[in-house]
């Protein structure tokens, strides 16, 4: 017998369905077209269907960035809104920038543009809408419903429930939980907060067999693979359909995806936000912050230049080595604010009334103004406008043995703000729970990157991210 045949692949789910949601959103865009051609009399030359085709391309690209046909059943409508219109933005924005930079010469129909514009994401929404609320109306009607059980009463088998209960358009009907396991509180939830017991496995796979139950998912352990083996096993002699729910929540998971290798699935419990796409969008954005903001403030990084010429002796810039993305050294610049230049192993924090600071370098620290230079560093690209602020070198060769996950900052390029700081975690780090503080922001930033938080932190930085009266 070849014991080494493969026993099956995992595919995605519904991938059928999504692909009909994708062609029926190209539809919409060229429906809502020919509509707005109709509708004030404008004939339908050839010059519309290139760009027709472009921009339903570009949707599509970004609906996909933004997982708009990623399980839809867990998402609520409003998010599922926003990722539709923000793909619309995203496409036309970069049409109409394209025609621009390219100069083409279209006669194009302003009226046209402008129904075109909102009636577009508009029918898309509405659609997605309708579709939810048909199948909302089916489900919660008792047709095409499912019963399910879970099997593990225990903290993800509670928090599965909650999440199902939260979705009533799934028509999923609850049975009970499960478990073979004693009501200990360190193995077993009591029946407090376990709504409904229903017995252990025997009676499950027992509900299961006389077909009581449709869907049954297994909440145990990572470390419970010879249960969970033994269980599949049995319950195959069942019609009901078995899931598995891994328990990765015991990690602290940064940017998790999951895969597949040739069939094999792969889940990534440590990685980076930025796939090809996010990352050029994350460059660009930083371009387009520094070109504004660098004519901003060259009058005034004149002026403290020459300041801190006048005050003090030595260079005006000072570089210092860091950390930047995947722990590579880059050397950041900053206006000098101290009479000396520590760039080694062993340096010391700015504290308050620290005596090597200029008699200008407490107003530049305090206001941030020394950081201005790194939008030089940002044009490198060896930093962003946001992102985890670098370390010295000394301090995360210290703080990386002392706080776990602390490198995974660096899955990302230091930036010149961030969610920490606006956040006040700003200054001298005197004690290891205002250095956990600060990296649980910068670890939390990573989880949830996206281009309108960037926005938001900016925004927030410009109001009150510049100042702390920790900040020496």
């Amino acid at each position: 017998m070849n014991t080494s045949q493969t026993k099956g692949f995992i595919r995605p789910l519904h991938s059928k369905l999504q692909a009909l949601s994708r062609i029926l959103d190209i539809s919409l865009i060229i429906s809502t077209l020919y509509i707005s051609l109709i509708i004030y009399n404008v004939p339908n030359d050839q010059e519309y269907i290139l760009p027709c085709f472009i921009i339903t391309a570009l949707f599509g690209v970004f609906a996909e960035n933004n997982e708009l046909y990623q399980g839809w059943r867990g998402a609520p409508m409003f998010d599922e809104s926003l990722r539709i219109m923000f793909s619309w933005l995203g496409a036309f924005a970069l049409l109409v920038s394209g025609a621009y930079i390219s100069d083409a010469k279209f006669n194009y129909s302003l009226e046209v543009v402008q129904l075109w514009l909102p009636l577009a994401p508009t029918t898309i929404i509405l659609t997605h809408t309708l579709r939810r609320n048909c199948l909302s109306f089916i489900r919660t009607h008792g047709f095409n419903t499912r019963t399910y059980a879970i099997y593990g009463a225990n903290t993800l088998g509670v928090r599965l429930k909650l999440a199902i209960s939260e979705l009533p358009w799934l028509g999923y009907k609850f049975i009970g939980f499960y478990d073979d396991r004693s009501e200990s509180l360190d193995r077993r939830l009591n029946n407090i907060e376990i709504e409904t017991y229903s017995g252990n496995f025997a009676k499950m796979l027992e509900d299961a067999k006389k077909g009581n139950i449709d869907h049954i998912y297994l909440t145990l352990p990572l470390a419970a693979e010879k249960r969970i083996s033994l269980f599949i096993e049995q319950l195959a002699d069942s019609t009901a359909s078995v899931n598995i729910v891994p328990d990765f929540f015991t990690f602290n998971l940064i940017q998790s995806k999951w895969s597949n290798i040739q069939g094999i699935p792969v889940v990534s419990v440590f990685d980076t936000p930025f796939n090809a796409f996010d990352g050029v969008t994350k460059r660009i954005e930083d371009i387009l912050l520094c070109l504004i903001i660098i004519p901003l403030i060259a009058i005034p990084m004149l002026l403290i230049a020459v300041a801190i010429k006048i005050t003090s002796s030595g260079p005006v810039i000072f570089k210092q080595q860091r950390y930047g993305i995947k722990g590579e050294k880059i050397k950041i610049w900053k206006f000098r604010s101290m009479t000396v230049c520590e760039n080694g192993n062993d340096i010391k924090q700015a504290t308050k009334n620290d005596i090597r600071l200029t008699s200008i370098g407490g107003f530049l620290r305090k206001t941030s103004l020394d950081e201005l230079p790194q939008f030089f560093n940002v044009l490198q690209g060896n930093m962003s406008v946001v992102g985890p602020r670098p370390h010295a070198i000394a301090h995360n060769e210290f703080y990386r043995k002392q706080i776990q996950g602390y490198m995974l900052r660096h899955k990302v390029k230091p930036g010149i703000t961030g969610q920490a700081q606006i956040n006040g975690c700003r200054g001298e780090t005197d004690t290891l729970d205002k250095m956990e503080a600060r990296i649980n922001y910068d670890l939390e930033y990573i989880k949830q990157w996206s281009l309108w938080l960037d926005i938001k932190i900016v925004i927030i930085t410009i109001f009150k991210g510049f100042t702390n009266r920790h900040a020496y």
